[in-house]
Order: structure tokens, then sequence, then C-alpha cells
């Protein structure tokens, strides 16, 4: 198949700079999203530098394209890497990015190098495969942070290295200005090489964007189930994965115990000492509740001053064992106010509630009135005498 080299680099500026111009779209509406800014900046630098490399060629002014040209081409990788590294949440490294351009530059000052066509091959591809793996190993070194399905971005920035890694073997080097005026199997590699570079923007542009995307829901999500002042899963949160426990127990033939707790006072206590004294007891007794679970255990705050715990393989009697601990801790706790800080507990298993959530939560809620009734401070098993 032969590829016409003058078309592919009039395609080639027309695809990058609209991709550019809309990932550039996307940053602005994404919240200046910044890996989507540098990806736009490598994206119109890589338009900007195949202009300058391809339209003053053969006119007098080489200098332009050999060296500026190839120098913002190094540039639009850098960005390319950059964005990459931004995305796996560390900063832009100023001096990393500049190297390509700057190595670029002052080889191009030694005459030989300037005048050895198949050598500048070599260091371009070079300095691109360097980017290029460096992109790869930001990825690789993140994946177990990233929470989102980077594969396809890895591969294919390993691919973009492996071909110009082939380069530096294979690509002796053709003119610029020859490869446009050629059509035929002599400009089949140049060609190759402007259609990998393509595909490559194209689907690294296309993956990276799908990546923040799911990145941005993921944190939508998270925030939609998260308590903001306790940091642990509201009602939704607690509902949604509670029920799941309750089915896997059932499944299991194992039993489960629901605790419903309830600060004590919690009106009269912010009342006295104001908000700021009622988020501090919630902040601490959802630290002390956290601390008594194990990682199969659900733990969620329901309510205002409500919290629930959900026991996988625990009875009631290994129930009301844990809404102790947690009582005696939370009562302990020093406090601007003595005795002020008090919670209690109500504790019903499936032996009594079976293996469905919201009937589970009915009945704690009569373990827990009868606790309130009792004098507070307290835990009641169901059913309370």
């Amino acid at each position: 198949m032969q590829l016409n080299v003058p078309t592919l680099v009039l395609v080639d500026i027309y695809i990058l700079a609209l991709v550019g111009i809309l990932m550039l779209h996307a940053w602005r509406r994404g919240r200046r999203e910044p890996t989507l800014g540098y990806l736009a900046a490598a994206l119109l630098l890589g338009v900007l530098g195949t202009v300058l490399v391809s339209a003053l060629r053969g006119v007098g002014m080489d200098v332009v394209p050999l060296v500026l040209g190839n120098m913002v081409l190094h540039l639009s990788a850098a960005m390319t890497w950059t964005a990459l590294r931004v995305f796996t949440g560390r900063q832009p490294h100023l001096p990393g990015i500049c190297a390509g351009a700057a190595i670029w530059a002052l080889l191009c000052l030694n005459p030989a190098f300037y005048e050895s066509l198949t050598v500048r091959v070599a260091a371009s591809s070079l300095i691109t495969v360097s980017y290029t793996g460096l992109g790869a190993f930001e990825l690789w070194r993140s994946r177990k942070n990233l929470e989102v399905a980077y594969l396809p971005a890895l591969v294919l920035t390993l691919f973009h290295m492996a071909f110009y890694l082939v380069r530096i073997v294979v690509d002796r080097g053709m003119p610029f200005d020859h490869a446009l005026a050629s059509s035929g199997d002599g400009a089949s590699f140049f060609s190759l090489l402007i259609f990998e570079t393509l595909l490559y923007a194209i689907g690294i542009a296309f993956v990276t964007l799908a990546m923040v995307k799911e990145r941005a829901e993921l944190k939508f999500r998270a925030a939609a189930y998260c308590d903001p002042l306790t940091g642990v899963g509201n009602r939704r949160a607690f509902m949604t994965t509670g029920e799941y426990l309750v089915e896997s127990c059932e499944h299991r033939k194992e039993p489960v115990a629901l605790l419903l707790c309830d600060l004590d006072h919690f009106k009269r206590l912010n009342d006295n000492y104001g908000h700021a004294s009622g988020d501090e007891a919630l902040v601490a007794f959802t630290r002390i509740a956290v601390g008594s679970m194990r990682k199969q255990d659900v733990f969620g705050r329901i309510g205002g001053e409500e919290f629930a715990c959900l026991l996988a393989d625990a009875d009631d009697e290994a129930g009301a064992q844990v809404a102790e601990r947690i009582r005696r801790e939370f009562a302990e706790l020093p406090f601007q106010a003595p005795g002020e800080l008090s919670v209690s507990i109500g504790i019903v298993s499936s032996k009594e509630g079976g293996y469905d959530l919201f009937n589970l939560l009915a009945l704690a809620d009569d373990a827990l009135y009868a606790a309130k009734d009792k004098g507070r401070n307290r835990i009641q098993r169901y059913p309370a005498d």
C-alpha cells in the first residue's frame, strides 16, 4: 500500500489541530483539569512542530525546520509525558520538559551531527523513546493507586515507544523535501511514521480523556456515598454495602449482628458547648467505632448522631461485646464537660431479625429506644424486657 506523504502531512496537521482544540475545550470545561491542559499543549505543539518542519524545508531556511521545528516536536513529546505524570498525582518537572529540546539544540551545534541525517534520525527517535518510556513508567508505578482503566494508555504508549525503537534500527533517513516529492516505496517508512504518530496522538488523547472522566465519576460517586464530616459511609453507602453483606452471610449460613448507636443528649451538647463540640464528639465516636470494626464489617453514619454497625459472622453475644467496648471507650474520652459523652446502643442479630437489613434496622431501633428508656449510656439486646 502506498501512502501519499503530502496528503498525510496535511491530514496530520488538520487532525492534530482539531483534537488539540477539542482537548483545550475539554480542559476549560472540566474545571481546568491539568492533565487535559498538558495534553492539549502537546497536541498543539505537535501541530506547530509539524508546520515548522514541513513548511519551511527547501526554501533556504533549513535551520528553522531542522533545529526549531524538532525542538517544538520534542516539547510536544515532553508535554505528553507531563500529562501522564500529572494524572498520576505528581508535579510537572520543568527541567525534564525542557531537556529534550535543549539536548537537540546543543547537538545541532555540532557540524558533524547537523550534516548526518542518519544520526539526526536516531537522536530524535531516542529522545521520543525516552519521553514515551517515562510516560509509561509513570502509569506503571502508580497503577495500584489509579483506580481507573490505565492499561489501554499503557499499551498504546509502549507500542509507540517500540515503533520508535524500530525506527532507530531500520530508518536510515530521507530528506524531508525528497519524501514530500516521493510517493513510492522510498517514502514508505516515512509515511508510516506520520501515520503511526497520528494514530498515537488520537489514541492517547481518547484514552486519557476516558481516564480523566472515569476518575471524576469515581470522585463524585465517593462524595455521594461519604459523610463529609466523619469520612465514613453515609446512609446510602451503608444500605448498599450492608445489603450485600447480609446476602453474603445468608449464603454462607453465617450469623450477622446489627448495632444501632445514638449519641445521648446530643442536642444539649450542641446547645451548651457549640456545634464544634458536637462535631468533635461525632468524629471521636467514629474513630472509636471504626477501631472496633473488622475489615469485613460495615459501618456508617445513617443520621445526625445515629450510626450503624453491621458485623459479619457475629451473633448477638459477639455484637454485645463489641457494643460494650465502644460504649465504654467513648464514655471514657477526655472531654471539656466530663460525663457529657455517652452512647446508647441497640443490638439485634439475624437469629431474631432474619437476613433482612430493613427488618434488622427496625428491631435494632426498638432495642435502642429501650436503652434510652432505661437511662441511656447502655447497650440493649433485642428483644428488650
